[in-house]
């Protein structure tokens, strides 16, 4: 467990994802969820099967070393990911907040690496970004959860066999986070639909005033 206090409430962001109005609730949907690096860039694909989410696909995009160069590492993240979107056709894509570093070398190859895989998301396709500490809270119920944990819960909620490698549990976290962030705005969407309803009906029966 972390030596550090946990203060999740502090890293929910409720305008972090906004449902799209193209979506219907219940209907089918693609979430691709990727966890940046310069290095190995993970990926999870989980798909909306009626009130389940399922696991679809997950890896990562690993830079060989042959391809030194920060330059020659962005374009294989770029590619493949475009490569990825094209076979699983998700309908909307989670992607990890970038977090403050102490090491400023290593905040800056992040953060490249972030907008290469940014660029592969083409026109059109919604894009959702969570804090580490929110998508923690989210599966763990902990901003300060440890890889492990978050690990274990992923193979739990998604009923994977065998070992899932860091980067792909990673990735697959920040979708399943963006799943619960999307039921949680449908509930609040069913919970206020009936309310609006008996606001416009009280006022057609109003009487007029003289």
């Amino acid at each position: 467990m972390s030596r550090y206090r946990t203060r999740s409430w502090r890293a929910f962001d409720p305008g972090a994802a906004r449902l799209q109005p193209a979506c219907a609730m219940g209907a089918s949907l693609r979430i691709l969820g990727l966890d940046p690096g310069s290095r190995r860039t993970g990926y999870g694909v989980i798909e909306r099967r009626g009130a389940d989410w399922v696991h679809v696909a997950h890896g990562c995009v690993t830079v060989t070393a042959a391809e030194e160069t920060l330059a020659e590492r962005l374009r294989v993240i770029f590619e493949g990911l475009r490569e990825l979107i094209a076979a699983h056709a998700p309908g909307e894509v989670a992607i990890e907040r970038v977090f403050v570093n102490r090491n400023v070398d290593s905040a800056l190859k992040l953060g490249q690496a972030r907008g290469a895989a940014l660029c592969a998301v083409p026109k059109g396709l919604p894009v959702f970004e969570y804090a580490p500490r929110a998508i923690k809270l989210a599966l763990v119920g902990s901003g300060a959860a440890e890889k492990v944990q978050v690990a274990h819960m992923i193979r739990t909620l998604l009923g994977l066999q065998g070992r899932v490698t860091a980067d792909a549990a990673d990735a697959l976290a920040v979708a399943v986070c963006h799943a619960h962030s999307r039921r949680l705005q449908e509930l609040a969407l069913q919970a206020a639909a009936p309310s609006r309803g008996h606001t416009e009906s009280s006022e057609v029966m109003q009487p007029p005033s003289r």
